[in-house]
C-alpha cells in the first residue's frame, strides 16, 4: 500500500509541476491567437477595393458631366476630380484622426492622436489588413461624398467657393459623423448600435440632406424653371452609371473589411437592388410619363445603390431585391417633387442621395437578418435605433452645412455673376471648353 501511495505521490506531482509549467504557455497561445494577424487575401481585397472606389469618382464625373449642358461639362466634371486632391490631402492630415481616432466629447468625434497618420507602421494591424490599407480605403469614401454634393450646385456655384467648402464640409461634418458610426462613437454605442454597413448614412444621407441646405445659399440657376436645361450628353452618363456601379462593388464588399461570405452578400445585393432599382424607375416614368427614358433607368440604377449601400452585408438577396423595387419608387417620385416645389437640385443629389439613403438605412432596421436583426423579426429596438442614426445625422448635416455656406457667401461669395453663368462655368471659371470642334 505504501508503495501505491508513493506512487500516486508523484504522479499528481508530476501533473501538478507540468501544469504550472504549462499555464504560461497557454497563456501566451491564448494571447497569439487572440492577437490579429496579417491575412493576405483581405489584403488583397481591400487594396483592389480601394482602387474600386477611386474609380467611382470618374464615374461620377461622366454621369453628372453629361446631365449638364455643354458650356459647364469641364466645371461639374471637376468637382469630382478636384476632390481627389483636396480631401486626399485632408485625410491624411486631420480627417483619418477625426473618424478614427480616440474617442473625445462623448462620442462625438475622434482626437487627434492619429494626424498625418501618427502611430501607423508597415506593421501596424486593423483587424486582418495593415491599417494604412484601412485608412486609405475609408479616405475614398470620404473624397467621393464630397462630390455628390457637387450635383445638386453644379452651373452656378464658384470653383473656389466650392474647395473652400469642400475642405470645411468634410472636416466639420463628414468626419465626426464617420466617427459617431464607424470610429467607436455614440451611435455605435447606442442599444443596440446603429447599423451602417458601407455608408448609407454616413455618406449618402449626409451629403444629400447637406446638398439640400447649399441650395437654399444658392437659389436657383438663371432661367430655372422656365428655361430649358436638358443634359447634353446622356451616353456620358451611361457610361458613368456603369463605371459607378462597377466601382460600388468595391464600396459595398470591400466594407467586410474581408475576402468572406459577408462580402459575397454585400457583392450579391450590389447586384440585386440597383438591377431592381433601375427597372422599378423605367416602369413608373414608362406608366407615369408615357415613354421609358435612358436618364430614368440609370437614375434608378444610382437610386438602388445608394439605398442598398448601408444593408449590404444585413440583409438576404430576397430584401435587396425588395429595397431596390422601394427605392426605384420612392426616388423617382422624390425626383418629381423637385418640379411641384421649385427647388433647383440641379442632378437631383438630394432626391436620390439624401432620400435614397435615408429610406435604405430605415429599410436596414427593418429586413437585417445577417448578422445583426431588424423589425421584420421583431427587433423594433434596432428599427428605432437607425431612426435616431437618420435624424440625427441628418439634423447635424443640415446645420452645419447651413453655417458654413453662411460663412463662405459672407466672405468669397458662393455664386458666380449673372454673366459668368449665362456665358458658363467652363470659360468663366477654368478659361476652357469641353468640346474644341472649330
Amino acid at each position: 500500500m505504501e508503495v501505491i501511495m508513493k506512487v500516486k505521490a508523484i504522479k499528481t506531482a508530476v501533473m501538478a509541476g507540468s501544469l504550472a509549467l504549462m499555464t504560461p504557455l497557454l497563456a501566451l497561445a491564448e494571447e497569439a491567437a487572440a492577437a490579429p494577424t496579417l491575412d493576405t487575401g483581405d489584403t488583397a481585397w481591400l487594396l483592389i477595393s480601394s482602387a474600386l472606389v477611386l474609380l467611382m469618382l470618374p464615374g461620377l464625373a461622366l454621369f453628372y458631366g453629361g446631365m449638364v449642358r455643354s458650356k459647364n461639362v469641364l466645371s461639374t466634371m471637376m468637382h469630382s476630380f478636384v476632390a481627389m486632391g483636396l480631401v486626399a490631402v485632408q485625410w491624411l492630415v486631420i480627417g483619418y484622426s477625426i473618424s478614427f481616432g480616440d474617442d473625445k466629447a462623448g462620442g462625438f468625434f475622434g482626437g487627434l492622436n492619429k494626424m498625418m497618420l501618427s502611430g501607423i507602421t508597415i506593421d501596424s494591424l486593423s483587424g486582418t489588413i495593415p491599417e494604412y490599407v484601412f485608412a486609405m480605403f475609408q479616405g475614398m469614401f470620404a473624397i467621393i461624398t464630397i462630390a455628390l454634393i457637387s450635383g445638386a450646385v453644379a452651373e452656378r456655384i464658384k470653383f473656389s467657393a466650392y474647395c473652400v467648402f469642400a475642405l470645411a464640409w468634410t472636416t466639420l461634418v463628414y468626419d465626426p459623423i464617420a466617427h459617431w458610426v464607424w470610429g467607436g462613437g455614440w451611435l455605435a454605442k447606442l442599444a443596440p448600435a446603429a447599423l451602417d454597413f458601407a455608408g448609407g448614412t454616413v455618406v449618402h444621407l449626409s451629403s444629400g440632406i447637406s446638398a439640400l441646405a447649399l441650395i437654399m445659399f444658392l437659389g436657383k440657376r438663371h432661367g430655372f424653371p422656365t428655361e430649358r436645361m436638358a443634359p447634353h450628353s446622356l451616353p456620358l452618363t451611361l457610361l458613368g452609371t456603369g463605371l459607378l456601379w462597377f466601382g460600388w462593388y468595391g464600396f459595398n464588399a470591400g466594407s467586410a473589411l474581408a475576402a468572406n461570405g459577408t462580402a459575397a452578400l454585400a457583392f450579391t445585393t450590389t447586384t440585386v437592388a440597383p438591377a431592381a432599382a433601375g427597372l422599378t424607375w423605367m416602369i413608373a416614368e414608362w406608366i407615369h410619363a408615357g415613354k421609358p427614358s435612358a436618364l430614368g433607368f440609370a437614375s434608378g440604377v444610382v437610386a438602388g445603390l445608394v439605398a442598398i449601400t448601408p444593408a449590404a452585408g444585413f440583409v438576404t438577396p430576397g430584401w435587396a431585391l425588395v429595397i431596390g423595387v422601394g427605392a426605384g419608387v420612392i426616388c423617382y417620385l422624390a425626383v418629381l417633387m423637385k418640379a411641384k416645389l421649385k427647388y433647383d437640385d440641379s442632378l437631383d443629389a438630394f432626391g436620390i442621395h439624401g432620400v435614397g439613403g435615408a429610406f435604405g438605412a430605415i429599410a436596414t432596421g427593418a429586413f437585417a437578418t445577417v448578422g445583426a436583426t431588424g423589425l421584420i423579426v421583431g427587433n423594433t429596438a434596432q428599427f428605432f435605433s437607425q431612426i435616431i442614426a437618420v435624424a440625427a445625422a441628418g439634423a447635424y448635416a443640415f446645420v452645419v452645412t447651413c453655417v458654413i455656406a453662411f460663412v463662405i457667401d459672407k466672405t468669397i461669395g458662393l455664386r458666380v455673376e449673372k454673366e459668368d453663368e449665362i456665358v458658363g462655368l467652363d470659360q468663366t471659371q477654368h478659361s476652357e471648353s469641353g468640346y474644341n470642334l472649330f
